[in-house]
């Protein structure tokens, strides 16, 4: 499942690059549902699974063009920072400040970017809270999983700077790398954690 996976995330970067619609409809779900097959393996059957069920679809929907599918993909992307906060937060509950620094990133980049973002303004403000959320209790579960939150954060903080005008060079190629990376680090880093003794209810 990692070698397809790293098949898919190779095709889906050349894709995006050349601008090969057809291969990235191919390559671009191929990344979490890989990934779901990778954590069933391991006998993960749980809500950071459900988490790239929902990333897959997002893709999906992201896929197609207008702001209604962004907006469509974003609510599945939301469900998919749900599960993984719900997720992180029944394992381990991460000291206070990483959540106060996570806060405060999450008002400088809104503020800063909302100007810019028209009637995405709303939606984006609640989504990235969510995100940033995720992110902070990703920190209680090792440096995998947690680096792997962090590029989450990066990657759609990528797409909101394109969102509000800001693109950046290669900006299409730096958001799936960043995106793959991520999903890849959460996955693998889950996988391989111990269950603890007394899961948080």
């Amino acid at each position: 499942m990692l070698g397809l996976f790293l098949v898919a995330a190779a095709a889906e970067l050349v894709a995006v690059a050349a601008d090969l619609t057809v291969l990235q409809w191919i390559a671009k779900p191929l990344l979490a549902l890989s990934l779901i097959g990778y954590l069933l393996r391991a006998g993960r059957r749980d809500l950071v699974t459900v988490a790239l069920v929902l990333a897959c679809a997002g893709d999906v929907a992201l896929l197609a063009r207008g702001q209604t599918w962004f907006l469509v993909g974003m609510v599945f992307f939301l469900g998919t920072q749900i599960c993984l906060l719900v997720a992180f937060l029944r394992r381990s509950r991460p000291r206070w400040p990483t959540f106060v620094i996570g806060g405060l990133f999450w008002l400088t980049a809104n503020a800063l970017l909302w100007n810019h973002l028209g009637g995405l303004r709303v939606p984006i403000l609640l989504y990235s809270l969510a995100l940033v959320a995720m992110a902070a209790a990703a920190t209680g579960h090792g440096r995998r999983v947690g680096a792997g939150a962090v590029l989450f954060v990066v990657s759609d903080l990528l797409i909101g700077l394109r969102s509000a005008g800001f693109p950046l060079p290669a900006h299409d190629v730096l958001v799936m790398s960043t995106y793959a990376a991520a999903l890849a680090l959460i996955a693998t880093g889950w996988a391989n954690a111990p269950e603890p003794a007394n899961p948080i209810d």
